[in-house]
C-alpha cells in the first residue's frame, strides 16, 4: 500500500522555477499554432482549383480581402474583373488560385477572371456537367465581356449544348448572374478542327475552313457581310476562337478569297458560293456592327493569336 501511494506522489511545484514553466508554457502553446497551421494549410490545399462562396470584408491598396469563414483571402487586383465592384459584406464566388505557406498561417490567393471559374460554377449548376455526361472541352475567356465554352456528350441521347443552355436559358442564365452579365456562347466540339473552328467563330456564318493541323494554322472564308461579325468587337470573336481551338485563324471576306485566289482549288466556281448564305442579305435580327468593329469593305485579314 505504501508503495502504490509512493507512486502516485503529486510534482511538488516548487521544483520548478517561474520561468522555467513560462517556457514550458510557450513550447506547448507554439506546438499547438503549429500543428493548428498544418492542420489548416492541409485543409485549404485539398481545396485549391475549387470555387467557394466568401464575404468582401474590404480593400488593401487595390488588393480586396474576402472572408471565407475562419480565414481571409486575398483577391489581387490583377485577378479581379475589371469594372467589377462589391459592397462591403456582399457574398460571391471566388476561384481558388493558390495556397502557400507563411509564418501567420496559410496565404489564400482568390481569382475572378481564372476560365476555370467557369467550369466550376458549370459543374455546381449542371448536373450532366457534374455526372460527367456532359464535358467541358475546352474554355477561352475574357473577364467581364465574353466565354466561349466547347462542350461535348458521352451519352448520344444527351444534347450536351442543350443540357448547359437549360430550359428558356435558365440554366447558362444562373451562370450569367454571377459573373455580373458576362456573355457566354456554347458550342459543340468535334474532333475535326475545320468544324470545331466554323463553331467556334458562331454566331457568325462560315463558307470554308482549311486548317493546317501541322502548322495549328487555319484559313477560313465567309460571306461579305458577316466579315465584321466573325471578327467580332476588337477582335473578340475571333481572338476567342483560336484560344479555344488553339489555332491560328485568318479570316477572309468572299470577296478577298477570289480577289487572292483563294477558290481556284475549290469547287464554287465563277457564280461565287451558293447555298444558305445570301449575299447582301442581312440576316433577320442581327445586329448592326458596332462602331470600332472592323468595316468588311476595309479589313483584308483578322488574325488572332493563342495564348502562350
Amino acid at each position: 500500500m505504501s508503495l502504490a501511494t509512493s507512486s502516485r506522489s503529486p510534482l511538488i511545484p516548487h521544483d520548478f522555477g517561474r520561468i522555467a514553466t513560462q517556457n514550458a508554457k510557450n513550447v506547448i502553446l507554439q506546438k499547438i499554432r503549429e500543428e493548428s497551421r498544418k492542420s489548416q494549410l492541409s485543409e485549404w490545399q485539398c481545396k485549391e482549383k475549387e470555387v467557394v462562396t466568401g464575404i468582401v470584408q474590404r480593400y488593401i491598396g487595390r488588393n480586396g480581402s474576402v472572408d471565407l469563414g475562419k480565414i481571409d483571402a486575398i483577391l489581387p487586383e490583377a485577378e479581379q474583373v475589371k469594372g467589377e465592384t462589391f459592397q462591403r459584406t456582399e457574398r460571391i464566388k471566388v476561384y481558388i488560385l493558390e495556397v502557400k505557406d507563411s509564418p501567420k498561417g496559410p496565404r489564400i490567393s482568390v481569382s475572378r477572371t481564372h476560365p476555370d471559374l467557369v467550369r466550376r460554377l458549370y459543374e455546381a449548376e449542371i448536373a450532366e456537367v457534374r455526372a460527367g455526361t456532359v464535358e467541358i472541352r475546352a474554355i477561352a475567356r475574357e473577364a467581364g465581356s465574353r466565354t466561349k465554352i466547347a462542350v461535348s456528350s458521352t451519352d448520344p441521347n444527351v444534347d450536351p449544348v442543350g443540357a448547359c443552355v437549360g430550359l428558356n436559358g435558365a440554366r447558362v442564365n444562373a451562370i450569367v448572374n454571377e459573373l455580373r452579365g458576362e456573355k457566354i456562347d456554347i458550342i459543340n466540339w468535334d474532333d475535326n478542327p475545320a468544324f470545331l473552328i466554323e463553331n467556334a467563330l458562331s454566331p457568325a456564318k462560315v463558307i470554308s475552313v482549311v486548317a493546317d493541323e501541322d502548322e495549328k494554322e487555319a484559313q477560313v472564308i465567309v460571306p461579305d457581310y458577316q466579315l465584321s461579325l466573325a471578327i467580332g468587337k476588337e477582335g473578340q470573336n475571333a481572338r476567342l476562337a483560336a484560344r479555344l481551338t488553339t489555332y491560328k485563324i485568318d479570316i477572309k471576306s468572299e470577296t478577298q478569297a477570289r480577289e487572292l485566289g483563294l477558290f481556284d482549288d475549290m469547287d464554287f466556281g465563277e457564280e461565287g458560293f451558293e447555298g444558305e448564305y445570301e449575299k447582301d442579305v442581312e440576316p433577320a435580327g442581327e445586329e448592326a456592327p458596332a462602331e470600332n468593329e472592323a468595316p468588311a469593305e476595309e479589313t483584308s485579314e483578322a488574325q488572332a493569336e493563342t495564348e502562350e
